[in-house]
């Protein structure tokens, strides 16, 4: 059995043969993250115990006729609501502690916002596995030990993957082995008993089911939540770590398309096609951010066309946060996303279209179109930069009119004024994001860049009226796209391999107990011919040799000559076996192969209504700390899963950040120390 638990610091002993999986961290390292679940997985605990208490008060309250009974349940039920609420809003706190995952040496960079990893509770398959292994393929499950060890380790493991490409392998591993166990022991027409317990990152509700598929979403959606959390760990004050974040930002998106189209019934809020489709506009937008970063890094020239680029790639970001915060505004999803998520969205949907109109305006009003410029180059890039030009006034008539590009650039400016302070205005209102102090100096820094422009530029005896500037188009030379990764097809041993080949020995074949014939020579003749690969098939059988006479039938698959297994030998292995039959002659196992009359069970649509659609009352059958087995009736799910910065020309400018040097400079302020750990969980 593999150890798949092991302390910081430790080392293992050399590779994994065949690369076959990695460890995963040590679940009790006091990291800042690793704080963050525990504290999930607690909060989980709670919730599913106030879910208990209210179903047995409203099944109190349904049974009771007693006024007296009804007035207690209905006071106590409101006290479990409470609690519930209160329970929902902690959890709520904790996906937007945000500052816990972003890069220990950022301080300059508005944070990020990644996923949390679902929780799940224990499964034991030993004696499903073994029970199915004896009945279904007529073998000893205790033989199979080590592999159900094996599977029940990588599974342990994948509860706490580590936060770097070898977390995504150990994820990608443990999904890939998944199909090879769904073939092998979930029938279609059948349960084992194994039940699946995941809980809604959003919410806490659990879901239990025996549904295999289920498992098999929740490592999807954590495999993408871990991208998510390699994306907000990089660091973005280099070209390599931005690198890093819009990759891993464009994998998260890719791995939550391939969720949404691949499992299109799913039975929690977190995993429904709603929220899902949101979450890929969110990856995707936090990739365009970083795209925009990447190219403003080495700094922005203080020139025409530079700036005007630039202001369209910052009006692209801000455009891909509006998308996301209006899809976080819709019924249901704006019921279950944290309020962070929304405010955040609405920010950075005004500083960066703040920051485009800043952009702008320093290009009219810093550069003046000189005779040695290119008149119809600059008139067709301001004309791009427009949906339609200010007042109907042609591009080259502001170009050429110093007093009209000074009115414009001016009602720009007014324009990234007045959304930095919407900005300012939306980071007041909700208590998380006052606590992410970077946020705060960014968002002071762009606001003071954009007044003190404005006044250099204001004249005491101007009293022309102000024109409300015009929106300005979105334009992007890289537009961040989802991205599939090759870790959802990754190939993986079949742990169970000893079962057979899978094309013949899965869970939708019926097959009779081994039988044991004794094969004799008749004239140098066995009596049948094989064909086939692996494993070889019985035909052309002479109804008269000695080995029809015991039983063997035209069709039977051979498994066994003598000592030696050969469910995965070809014929011509299998014949070398046999060609040195004695006169004695030698035992051979085979099965054949049962029709199954069994018919599939009926399926259900999942819904997403309200909580106690999406809540599987099997969890109350199973209590966390209860450790006698229960009997539960074998239902059907519910589910029909489906496979489905006045400067000079030459000069550079920045973005506003927290250490802007100006005279609102103070010291930047950076993470805690207690979350500069070496350890990733």
């Amino acid at each position: 059995m593999t150890d798949t638990l092991i302390p910081n610091g430790c080392k293992t002993n050399g590779p994994v043969e065949s690369g076959y999986f990695k460890k995963g961290c040590n679940p009790f390292a006091q990291t800042g993250r690793s704080k963050l679940q525990n504290k999930r997985a607690l909060l989980n605990q709670k919730i599913i115990k106030q879910m208990r208490m209210r179903a047995g008060a409203e099944n109190l309250l349904k049974a009771t006729s007693n006024n007296k009974v009804r007035e207690q349940v209905v006071l106590e039920l409101s006290y479990v609501n409470s609690d519930l609420q209160l329970l929902m809003e902690e959890l709520e706190g904790l996906n937007s502690s945000v500052e816990v995952y972003q890069d220990v040496q950022e301080t300059s960079s508005i944070p990020l916002i990644p996923l949390g990893l679902k929780e799940t509770k224990d499964v034991d398959f030993s004696v499903a596995l073994k029970d199915f292994i004896l009945e279904h393929y007529s073998e000893d499950g205790s033989n199979f030990q080590d592999e159900i060890d094996d599977l029940m380790d990588l599974r342990q493991a994948c509860r706490t993957p580590s936060r770097n490409p070898s977390g995504i392998d150990l994820l990608a591993n443990y999904f890939s082995q998944l199909g090879f166990l769904e073939t092998r022991f979930f029938s279609p027409t059948r349960q084992i008993g194994i039940f699946f317990t995941w809980y809604d990152s959003f919410t806490g509700v659990p879901v239990c089911q025996q549904n295999i598929s289920l498992e098999k979403a929740s490592i999807l959606f954590n495999m993408a939540a871990l991208y998510s959390q390699i994306g907000t760990r990089a660091n973005r004050q280099t070209q390599a770590g931005l690198e890093d974040a819009i990759t891993a930002f464009q994998k998260s998106a890719g791995v939550l398309h391939y969720l949404k189209e691949t499992f299109t019934h799913t039975p929690s809020y977190d995993m429904s096609p709603a929220m899902l489709s949101m979450l890929i506009r969110l990856m995707l937008a936090q990739a365009q951010e970083c795209l925009f970063e990447q190219i403003t890094l080495p700094g922005i020239r203080n020139e025409f066309f530079s700036l005007l680029r630039i202001a369209q790639e910052a009006a692209k970001v801000g455009e891909t946060y509006s998308e996301v915060h209006q899809s976080m505004i819709q019924t249901p999803i704006k019921n279950n996303v944290p309020f962070f998520w929304t405010t955040m969205s609405e920010l950075k949907t005004n500083h960066y279209n703040s920051l485009a109109h800043y952009f702008v305006s320093t290009a009219l009003l810093d550069h003046q179109l000189t005779p040695s410029d290119d008149e119809d180059k600059q008139e067709k890039a301001l004309s791009q930069v427009y949906d339609a030009m200010p007042e109907g006034r042609s591009p080259l008539d502001i170009l050429k009119d110093k007093a009209e590009r000074r009115r414009i650039g001016k009602a720009h400016l007014q324009r990234s004024i007045m959304g930095h302070e919407e900005a300012i205005r939306t980071h007041s209102r909700c208590r998380h994001l006052q606590k992410l102090d970077i946020l705060s100096d960014i968002l002071q820094a762009g606001l003071k860049r954009s007044i003190t422009k404005f006044e250099q530029n204001d004249k005491e005896d101007e009293f022309t009226d102000y024109m409300l500037a015009p929106d300005i188009l979105s334009k992007t030379e890289k537009k961040a796209e989802m991205e599939i990764p090759a870790a959802t097809k990754v190939k993986v041993k079949d742990l169970f391999q000893r079962l057979g080949p899978l094309s013949v020995f899965s869970a939708k074949q019926r097959w009779s107990a081994p039988r044991t014939i004794r094969l004799r020579l008749q004239d140098r003749d066995l009596g049948f011919t094989l064909k086939g690969d692996a494993p070889v098939q019985i035909q052309s059988l002479d109804p008269l040799c000695p080995a029809a006479a015991k039983g063997l039938k035209e069709g039977d698959y051979l498994v066994a000559v003598g000592d030696t297994e050969c469910k995965w030998l070809g014929v011509s292995d299998v014949m070398k076996l046999l060609k040195d039959v004695d006169e004695e002659g030698v035992d051979i196992r085979v099965v054949s192969m049962l029709d199954s009359s069994s018919q599939p069970m009926p399926t259900k649509s999942a819904t997403y209504g309200g909580l106690p659609k999406t809540y599987s009352m099997i969890c109350l059958a199973h209590d966390e700390d209860d450790k006698k087995s229960h009997k539960v009736a074998k239902k059907p799910s519910f589910l029909s899963w489906g496979l489905k910065n006045k400067q000079k020309s030459g000069s550079t400018l920045s973005l506003p950040s927290a250490d802007y040097n100006g005279p609102w400079n103070r010291p930047c302020p950076t993470y805690r120390n207690s979350y500069n750990e070496s350890a990733l969980y």
